[in-house]
């Protein structure tokens, strides 16, 4: 993806986007939702602990995790226990308009998942490109049908805690915690949301 400077670069951008959206929109269409989604009522039986989430954070992001057990005991502290978390890549690029892409699985307390993507533009003081390991706890979700949707939040790395990216999301009464590492040349603050599916979708708006 080409960093974007100027208006018209954009428009044609948003342009080739729209039609690879158009494109592809039988496929998506087809498949807009999790298959055999949860159903259990949302209850302290069916979220995750702090050792659950950490455990997973430490297998999943290796050798940068050294910070990551103080990170989600703090959204613990800040948000409680999640009922579900998502683990994932994603890549990213941004010169004051930028988009991210993203795939991963969400995981329930009952041990299913399921694959889900993520993909959404952000617009502000954030400047490069970067790839990126991602962990997210999500509350007040006992579908994964209820995360196809767009989340809007303020994300970049002024939230930053030994090395991890942080950031919080939230559309109605469901919320996200993302971490990320894998940073790299990213600076800034930016605003913007993420839409999440259960298909690919190279769409970000």
């Amino acid at each position: 993806m080409q960093h974007i400077k100027q208006k018209p670069s954009f428009s044609l951008l948003k342009s080739l986007i729209i039609c690879v959206t158009l494109c592809l929109g039988g496929i998506n269409a087809a498949a807009a939702e999790f298959t055999q989604p949860q159903t259990q009522q949302i209850s302290e039986a069916n979220k995750f602990h702090s050792n659950e989430v950490i455990e997973a954070g430490h297998i999943f992001f290796g050798g940068a995790s050294a910070n990551i057990a103080s990170v989600i005991e703090g959204m613990f502290s800040q948000l409680g226990k999640p009922t579900a978390y998502i683990i994932g890549d994603e890549a990213s690029g941004s010169m004051v308009i930028g988009v991210r892409y993203g795939e991963g699985y969400i995981y329930f307390k009952d041990g299913t998942r399921y694959k889900i993507f993520w993909q959404g533009p952000s617009l502000g003081f954030d400047f490069g490109a970067d790839a990126s390991k991602t962990m997210v706890l999500v509350y007040g979700v006992n579908d994964p049908n209820q995360l196809i949707n767009r989340f809007p939040g303020v994300d970049g790395s002024a939230y930053v805690i030994g090395g991890l990216g942080v950031s919080y999301q939230q559309n109605g009464e469901v919320g996200l915690g993302v971490i990320r590492t894998g940073i790299g040349a990213r600076l800034g603050v930016n605003v913007g949301y993420l839409k999440y599916s259960a298909q690919p979708d190279w769409n970000p708006f």
